[in-house]
């Protein structure tokens, strides 16, 4: 499991790298992969940035398609599509590597 997730993160890592240069941080990449979903004022935090430049960020994350936005009330969530899908289907590919 610790090696798939190791994995993705390598992925969004090379192609933030590529596509979005000035954007790339090995704090946004930790922040990715905090939890499946980030939002505006995590980012804020961890990376030390304005409201303004994490809501950009996300917005490029979005774009490059690393990203949804999911609107829950007044909140947006930011979700980490690759890393939700690997951890919602992980107890099937360990249910059938345990057998």
């Amino acid at each position: 499991m610790i090696r798939g997730i190791k994995k993705l993160m390598m992925a969004h890592k090379q192609k933030i790298r590529t596509e979005l240069p000035k954007v790339y941080s090995q704090d946004l990449i930790n922040n990715l992969f905090k939890h499946p979903y980030t939002k505006i004022e995590f980012v804020v935090l961890d990376l030390g940035i304005t409201r303004q430049t994490a809501s950009k960020y996300l917005d490029q994350l979005i774009h490059i398609g690393l990203l949804t936005l999911h609107r829950i009330g007044k909140e947006n969530f930011y979700v980490n599509n690759a890393l939700y899908e690997f951890l919602y289907n992980a107890p099937d590919a360990l249910k059938f590597k345990n057998e």
